[in-house]
């Protein structure tokens, strides 16, 4: 009989508790679920829907961050199939050259995507189609092979889309999802972690100005993937999935993609410009290793070692020399070449940047302004005027730096479209168009008016930096 006091006390503790518990994880439920479903009023009821959902992880309970499903939801819609075809032209017939096919990511409403260059390249003929279905033919805006990034565009309004995020602030072990069409398997999104950032994989080795800071992720990525969207379990996209490392050509549990800082700024380069407009250090670079670190007195293997610099580069005019090892830009640090290819590769010419480095054994700063490709901080736009692409060129004045070393004016041909009349006079990208049926021109403006002005017959004179004397190229409006 003493115990049944103690019995009852106990009895109401246990009760007690259950009620607690009970009644803590029914208030959690109903707060998710609530929240849930305002994030699910904006997004899964309206097919017109703009892409405007915003929160922060302070709002997302553990449980919620690793649930992929909000994460599925904004992004798949964004996701697109990409289909291109390329042709020949042979004499007086078309011959199928083949059909690509990839992802790609919707970045703005109004229809602009963001995909690989080797998922569109050579391609006469884009198709799109939408997560729902929707069929559009897209326009090439421009591609940098440097990055193996393109952007193509579809005429449409109100369109779901992707908001960037800050792949500088990915960290590794952090859950991702890879969204896209592998295997022609549409709107497929796979789950992972970010394994590695900063891998160079070697495969854009004939770029000279090439890029290669990949985030490394073993969500599973197959053919088809290409283009297509990484994003974090906030939905924001991080990265465009560009390939795999295989013996088999399938995947094998390493994918790596393009960091969307990176690709934010190709993107919008080319939408203003036509052109990437790269900043460039100057600089001949290697990675630091053991060897390296001894023999230089490092405290550690860090950094990247310069051994050359271009004479009237933005590294040489700073001051920076061979033997000199780049330890901070900004004042983040970097400890390979992709790193500092990744920092340098978000800058346009004209930047300036703050450079530490390791010299004679002791720490050392300066400044430095980036340049582009001619070596001058002018930003060079790509022109694309309806004459011009009607004819098949896109062109850009001569920087003034390269008036002053060739001694010349005229138009840089930046791209010749295929199967245009300008395609089939033979005239290859890099020509200057010094004179219109033998006029001369200063400028994209005259070129322009003096093709206006020409009968049915144009005669193009110019030159080749590498080669001697002049070519000339003709065809008929």
């Amino acid at each position: 009989m003493k115990r049944s006091p103690v019995l009852l006390m106990t009895a109401i503790a246990v009760i007690s508790s259950l009620v607690s518990l009970i009644a803590y994880d029914w208030l959690q439920s109903e707060r998710q679920n609530a929240y849930f479903k305002s994030i699910k009023n904006q997004i899964a009821l309206n097919q017109n829907w703009e892409r405007k959902v915003s929160f922060t992880r302070s709002q997302l309970s553990g449980n919620q961050m690793s649930d992929f499903v909000l994460a599925s939801r904004i992004a798949t819609p964004a996701v697109v199939f990409i289909e291109s075809q390329a042709t020949e032209d042979s004499k007086s017939f078309f011959v199928d050259k083949g059909t690509s096919t990839g992802s790609g990511v919707i970045i703005s409403p109004d229809g602009y995507i963001v995909t690989n260059n080797h998922v569109i390249e050579k391609a006469d003929n884009i198709k799109v189609l939408l997560n729902d279905n929707r069929e559009y033919s897209a326009k090439l805006i421009g591609t940098d092979l440097n990055t193996d990034i393109a952007l193509i565009k579809i005429e449409d309004s109100s369109l779901p889309y992707l908001e960037f995020g800050n792949s500088d602030s990915a960290q590794v072990g952090e859950w991702v999802l890879a969204v896209g069409n592998p295997f022609k398997l549409q709107s497929t999104v796979t789950a992972g972690i970010i394994s590695a950032k900063a891998r160079n994989i070697n495969i854009l080795n004939a770029q000279q100005y090439r890029i290669e800071s990949f985030i490394q992720t073993d969500a599973a990525v197959n053919p088809g993937n290409s283009g297509g969207a990484l994003v974090n379990t906030r939905g924001e996209l991080v990265g465009i999935n560009t390939a795999i490392m295989t013996y088999t050509g399938r995947y094998e549990g390493y994918s790596f993609s393009i960091p969307s800082n990176l690709v934010n700024k190709v993107i919008m380069d080319l939408k203003e410009f036509g052109a990437v407009q790269r900043g460039l250090l100057g600089v001949t670079i290697e990675n630091v290793d053991d060897q390296k670190s001894k023999t230089f007195g490092l405290a550690k293997v860090a950094g990247v070692y310069i051994s050359n610099t271009s004479k009237g580069g933005a590294a040489d005019v700073a001051g920076l020399k061979p033997d000199d090892i780049i330890l901070e830009i900004n004042g983040h640090h970097v400890n390979n070449v992709s790193e500092l290819q990744e920092i340098i590769g978000v800058l346009r010419p004209g930047t300036q940047i703050s450079i530490t480095f390791w010299r004679e054994k002791a720490l050392a700063k300066t400044m430095a302004i980036l340049k582009n490709q001619v070596n001058s901080t002018e930003l060079i736009a790509t022109r694309k005027d309806p004459i011009l692409v009607e004819y098949g060129i896109e062109v850009r004045d001569l920087s003034q730096k390269e008036m002053n070393d060739l001694q010349i004016q005229g138009v840089r041909v930046i791209n010749i479209l295929r199967n245009s009349r300008i395609w089939n006079t033979n005239m290859a990208p890099n020509y200057i168009i010094t004179s219109v049926n033998r006029k001369k021109i200063r400028n994209v403006d005259e070129l322009i008016q003096a093709i206006q002005k020409s009968d049915s017959k144009v005669l193009l004179n110019g030159i080749y930096e590498q080669y001697d004397g002049e070519y000339p190229y003709s065809f008929y409006k």
